[in-house]
């Protein structure tokens, strides 16, 4: 008979068996719930976030904001000015289309009806108690470019402006002059970035510093310090302000030099 049958019949050692086993069984199959927990406890601790780390997390996001946000901002406005640009060149080119198509006579920057009651001017035609209707260059162009994208100011009764015509010596402020009069086309200013007062409103009139009412139509250098302008051959630049008389507002040379016709 082979040993081990003879060691289970054994009653001896079949009642120590029963004696040992239960520490052996403990030995070798411990109870892992302790262990278990202990794993859960430390998982539950590498999840959550200290105060000090959660600090430390929002004190980066606020420096990367600080350091983004400007560089956003000035993305913003590079990218509203390069717009405001791309709608005066349409404005130029309606202005052209309009003398074309009136005999070389450039478009007049307004006039009113013999009672006073209606003004129509390059932008819009504005009626005593109705509403604003397109004006003299809308035929040649969606009045919607009228808006500069950076210019929130009052309109004074328009539905929006931001640019200004040159009324003192091209639009007239009765008479518009030939084309052919312009001897610097390509130096004599016809629209820009115009406002004035402060804080700033909208004037559809841009005058030079020697009119009687040159304060009413100044430059507006609302682009980084920048003024949009379009020249009698609608070329487009960005200039300074030569000579300020208030923040941001002032002409584009310190006489009627871009502003003339010689």
């Amino acid at each position: 008979m082979p040993i081990h049958r003879e060691v289970f019949r054994n009653p001896s050692l079949t009642s120590m068996r029963a004696r040992v086993s239960p520490a052996f069984a403990a030995l070798t199959s411990p109870n892992l719930a302790p262990e278990r927990n202990l794993d859960a406890n430390m998982k539950s601790n590498r999840a959550a976030f200290t105060l000090v780390e959660l600090l430390v997390v929002i004190a980066i996001i606020a420096v990367l904001a600080a350091l983004l946000f400007p560089v956003l901002a000035a993305a913003r406005n590079k990218a509203r000015q390069t717009q405001c640009a791309a709608q005066l060149r349409q404005i130029g080119m309606s202005w052209l289309l309009y003398a074309e198509a009136n005999d070389e006579i450039a478009c007049p920057a307004y006039y009113y009806s013999p009672d006073f009651q209606i003004e129509t001017a390059w932008d819009f035609r504005t009626a005593t108690g109705e509403p604003s209707q397109p004006g003299l260059l809308a035929t040649y162009g969606s009045a919607q470019i009228w808006r500069c994208p950076t210019f929130f100011g009052e309109s004074w009764g328009r539905p929006f402006t931001g640019y200004g015509y040159n009324t003192t010596y091209v639009g007239g402020d009765h008479t518009p002059v030939a084309l052919s009069a312009i001897e610097r086309p390509s130096e004599t200013v016809v629209f820009a970035d115009c406002a004035f007062g402060t804080p700033a409103a909208g004037s559809n009139f841009l005058r030079a510093p020697s009119d009687p009412f040159g304060q009413y139509g100044t430059a507006h250098a609302r682009h980084n310090g920048q003024v949009n302008v379009a020249f009698a051959d609608c070329r487009l630049s960005s200039r300074s302000l030569k000579r300020a008389i208030a923040k941001d507002l002032g002409y584009l040379s310190a006489d009627d030099e871009v502003y003339d016709l010689n």
